[in-house]
């Protein structure tokens, strides 16, 4: 129980069995439900797992050693974020803003206990008939492994070569069944062995049609709005020595604690981490003058301002003109760590400066007044907004600096678009359009079975190494997601695409600006500043946003 209680201090947690009260983050739960489901949905998804390099080229699919091995899309994109998200020795994670990762990952949990389900029913009829019948089985897995090595894993037809030796495969099988020289008991094994897998194929056909009705019906029900929560008992612990559903729950709320952080990172060209790329930036930088010419400025520092700008950004959602106006924005301290532009992996800090995952205020006061310059992490204000049912995260961050008698304002603009439309398409159901038996002139559409019959022979070849997933991920390969992980912008799409949402992010930039320097003019005047040169800066600055557009501002043509 060591590593449980480690989980707890990390996770800022208690380690008692009973479930507690539950305080709800601020802004979470409300307007995420699209991106957070699109990318639940993925779990249950049953296309080929090579289509996720759709998304994110970054990411990396494993070759299989055996192609009858390979796993499809939802069984590979659950395993890996399993494993990454609540593995005990995983790595730090990015935070998913604009979605519930906890939501995701426990949709992940669901699916797979829907594939355990099948797998145990799966192995009974592998032990059944296969391992009673082995050389039968192992006869009829080396003619589909044969197919798929010659026709290719993925919805390929076998060619000539392929056909050819189906079907001399074929006939051999039929000659020894009418002509085997054996008689007694040892020729009806032989005859049985022959017989038999594809009795136990049958009952596992019935077992597969199940299971991917059932996956498909979670997946089109959380594409179609109505998708219910995850239902995962295995992650409510039913006693003191539940140690499997114990790590589980420690887990996921460690996975919480974790998107809470204040701590994002700076990538580069890449932008944040997590919020985007920087598409633009406004500067307002003057000379601190005293208005009076006989006193001096009254000494004011960076989080003076800073906590002045920030007060003044809790009205945005007031406006003069009934209107729907801004939505609740998400208004906090942010703290900056740069990191390279090829890190395959971040570090959470710890020590005395840190709660759980979290910079404490008075750190975040220190950083924002004196790091201003040089290496080390920097103070940012944010607003961010969560449009789209969570598909379009704009995120404007000021910061506040001071050299020698120089005050700049900086306003920065992020945007992180929507989740690729590979984890929007919905299923659809399999048809094939035949000619009428009478008027064949007219077609019409027939409904295939959900499972074809390659498919009931890779799930039942899968179903006894499930037990062993090393095993199974070195026989038929995995997906390594993209580093550094997180959930949402690791599948984030351009918004720039889509007109509306491009709108979205340029009409936000002006309203903030000119709230930041409404604070800021108000914090000089009150400290006996000169505000002249800012307020004709901040006239021009005015200007200037009004025709904002977006481009690349962190990829200097230097």
């Amino acid at each position: 129980m060591a590593g449980f209680d480690d989980l707890s201090k990390a996770a800022a947690i208690g380690s008692d069995f009973s479930p507690g009260a539950q305080v709800p983050l601020q802004g979470s739960g409300s307007g995420r439900t699209a991106a957070t489901q699109a990318l639940a949905s993925a779990a249950y998804r049953d296309s080929p797992v090579a289509d996720v390099l759709q998304a994110n080229e970054a990411a990396e699919v494993k070759k299989p050693k055996l192609s009858l091995f390979e796993p499809n899309l939802g069984e590979a994109f659950s395993r890996a974020v399993q494993v990454r998200m609540l593995g005990g020795a995983r790595k730090a994670l990015i935070q998913s803003f604009g979605i519930e990762p906890q939501s995701v990952v426990e949709h992940c949990l669901a699916a797979n206990r829907i594939r355990k389900v099948r797998d145990t029913r799966l192995t009974l009829v592998m032990a059944t008939f296969g391992l009673v019948f082995l050389p039968g089985t192992l006869l009829w897995l080396l003619v589909f492994q044969l197919r798929r090595s010659i026709a290719g894993a993925q919805n390929k037809r076998a060619g000539s070569l392929g056909a050819a030796a189906m079907v001399v495969l074929g006939g051999l099988a039929v000659m020894l069944m009418i002509k085997l020289p054996l008689d007694g008991v040892l020729g009806i094994y032989l005859r049985a062995m022959l017989v038999a897998p594809v009795l136990g194929w049958l009952w596992a056909k019935q077992i597969c049609e199940k299971a991917a009705k059932d996956l498909r019906g979670h997946w089109g029900s959380l594409l179609g709005g109505s998708g219910s929560g995850a239902k995962i008992p295995e992650a409510v612990p039913q006693d003191p020595g539940d140690a499997g559903a114990e790590r589980i729950r420690l887990g996921l709320a460690k996975l919480t604690a974790e998107q809470a952080s204040n701590l994002v990172y700076y990538a580069g060209p890449k932008g944040i981490l997590g919020m985007g790329t920087r598409w633009g930036s406004w500067q307002l930088a003057e000379e601190l003058v005293p208005k009076n010419p006989e006193a001096d400025i009254n000494p004011f520092r960076s989080w003076d301002v800073a906590r002045a700008i920030h007060d003044q950004l809790r009205m945005l959602e007031r406006t003069p003109i009934h209107t729907g106006g801004f939505p609740s924005p998400s208004i906090g301290h942010w703290i900056v760590s740069p990191v390279g532009e090829g890190a395959k992996e971040v570090s959470r800090p710890e020590g005395q400066e840190v709660e759980g995952y979290r910079i404490k205020d008075f750190e975040i006061q220190r950083i924002c007044n004196e790091q201003q310059f040089g290496s080390g992490n920097r103070h940012y204000l944010g607003v961010q907004f969560v449009l789209w049912d969570g598909q379009l995260v704009i995120t404007l961050l000021i910061t506040v600096t001071v050299l020698h008698h120089t005050l700049r304002i900086e306003v920065t603009g992020h945007a992180l678009g929507p989740v690729h439309p590979l984890f929007t398409t919905k299923p659809s159901p399999k048809t094939k359009e035949v000619s009428k038996s009478v008027k064949f002139w007219e077609t019409k559409k027939i409904n295939l079975p959900l499972v074809e019959a390659k498919e009931v022979v890779r799930l039942a070849a899968r179903a006894p190494l499930t037990w062993f997933p090393p095993v199974l991920d070195f026989l038929g390969g995995k997906l390594v997601l993209p580093e550094p992980f997180g959930l949402r912008h690791a599948w984030a799409d351009k918004p720039w695409r889509h007109r509306f949402m491009a709108d979205d992010a340029l009409r936000a930039a002006t309203p903030v600006l000119r709230v930041v320097h409404s604070a800021t003019m108000r914090l000089l005047e009150e400290n006996n500043c000169d505000t002249e040169s800012f307020g004709n800066r901040s006239g021009v600055l005015s200007g200037l946003v009004q025709g904002a557009e977006p481009r690349k501002a962190d990829a200097y043509d230097a």
